[in-house]
């Protein structure tokens, strides 16, 4: 065990180290140059086009746009937003949050291009049912050549979109509150998920629909009300994020240029992981729209990371470093004990609550995801079958570290971030033509 854990240890930092992070960055700054940032300007309209205003019955696709947002928000409103945050401000300190907020602001240009490519180049599966993401505009944009970027990216997505983190952390909550072995929380898991999951996106978009509205409004109006409560830290709070970012100390002389580095990587890895901008996986989530334009859902995407990162996140930063608890080695313990400074006796019960939500609601959706990846590799007959191998892992994951978690899950998104983005670039024209035909009717 010792030795499995060593080796992902040494995998995490030879893929993720800060050469991958300036690509991703680049990679934003980038489209933000060559979109002229217009997208932002249809960010209102986006809230139109959720409504249903542009639904139509006859579009390609299975689901609506706004079904597609919240299977997408499904899988980034959650661990990364409660324990992932907790990880950054523990491994790089308060300047790890602005990190986040830059990838954040980066991720919702990425998202536009990835989601409108995802709906431009779609692929129909043995049913003749349409089929988008990162696998399918790689293959239909690039041309047959480029498909073995496509098997990199739905291998890397078979792993990584497995529920590991979010098992792992759920089972650590209950065993530390409840004296829950982590095994029985495991098993416990497997059978809520596999019950929902054995179907097609249309279950899984029926489900997130009805969680993550609720969910969301839970979590936000219960971390404002403990930041009114520590307002008086929060000026402080924002300068030492700025200070600790940008200080001298992080940025000069050898050893704090290390720090620079630390903060810097921590902080987009977790921002990265929290609302998967340049990853791919909400890709295949908006794949799924229903729609004749890939401009709108590049649009509805665009609302991912706004949503995800520069409110849900940011919430849980100011109440963690409102409250002065020290780090901890569990993410969500150290998020629970932040809000149970603030309310005693209940905050830790509404983290709680609203974990358990987000760890199940982000399983049923990285099981959609993997499972995508899966059928396209082997077919959707053999690919059905791997929801057998998907739900066997659940409990496995529930006993192990959550350095190793940490580790696998990094290692295989830094494995799908590299096709993603990759082909993106080389598509990024036939998104300004679309994008520019667009607004042009509108």
């Amino acid at each position: 065990m010792i030795q499995f854990e060593q080796f992902w240890a040494v995998v995490v930092d030879l893929v993720w180290g800060l050469p991958l992070v300036v690509f991703i960055l680049a990679v934003g700054i980038y489209f933000s140059y060559i979109s002229r940032l217009i997208p932002l300007k249809g960010f209102f309209h986006a809230f139109a086009i959720l409504s249903g205003k542009y639904d139509k019955k006859d579009a390609p696709g299975e689901i609506s746009h706004f079904k597609a947002l919240t299977v997408a928000l499904s899988g980034t409103i959650g661990m990364g937003n409660i324990a992932g945050v907790a990880i950054a401000i523990s491994l790089g300190g308060a300047g790890a949050i602005f990190w986040m907020w830059v990838a954040g602001l980066f991720g919702m240009i990425i998202k536009f291009f990835t989601c409108t490519l995802s709906c431009l180049y779609r692929k129909k599966d043995e049913d003749g049912v349409e089929q988008g993401g990162p696998m399918y505009f790689i293959e239909c944009g690039l041309g047959k050549k480029y498909k073995p970027l496509a098997v990199l990216f739905a291998m890397a997505g078979i792993v990584g979109c497995m529920p590991l983190f979010q098992v792992n952390q759920l089972a650590s909550l209950l065993e530390n509150e409840l004296s829950v072995a982590p095994l029985h929380s495991g098993l416990a898991a497997l059978v809520i998920i596999g019950i929902i999951i054995i179907g097609d996106v249309k279950r899984v978009g029926n489900v997130t629909a009805g969680i993550v509205p609720f969910m969301f409004l839970a979590y936000v109006i219960s971390s404002l009300i403990i930041i009114y409560i520590n307002f008086d830290a929060v000026p402080a709070i924002l300068v030492d994020i700025f200070h600790s970012a940008f200080g001298r100390e992080a940025v000069y002389g050898g050893a704090t240029g290390l720090v620079f580095k630390e903060v810097l990587v921590t902080g987009i890895k977790r921002a990265i992981f929290s609302n998967e901008a340049g990853v791919g996986t909400e890709v295949m989530a908006h794949g799924a729209a229903k729609t004749k334009e890939p401009v709108r859902e590049g649009l509805v995407a665009m609302l991912g990371p706004f949503i995800d990162t520069h409110i849900v996140c940011t919430c849980t930063a100011l109440v963690i470093l409102s409250s002065g608890v020290n780090p901890m080695d569990s993410g969500v313990l150290m998020t629970a004990a932040s809000f149970n400074q603030a309310l005693p006796g209940i905050g830790n019960l509404i983290v709680y609550f609203v974990f358990t939500l987000f760890a199940l609601s982000t399983m049923i959706t990285y099981s959609y995801y993997s499972l995508k990846c899966a059928r396209y590799l082997f077919g959707k007959k053999n690919g059905n079958k791997f929801v057998f191998v998907y739900l066997a892992i659940i409990p496995m994951s529930a006993i192990w570290t959550q350095a190793t978690i940490i580790n696998i899950i990094d290692t295989m998104f830094a494995l799908m971030i590299f096709p993603t983005l990759l082909a993106t670039l080389l598509l990024s024209k036939k998104v300004l033509a679309e994008m520019q035909s667009y607004f042009d009717k509108i």
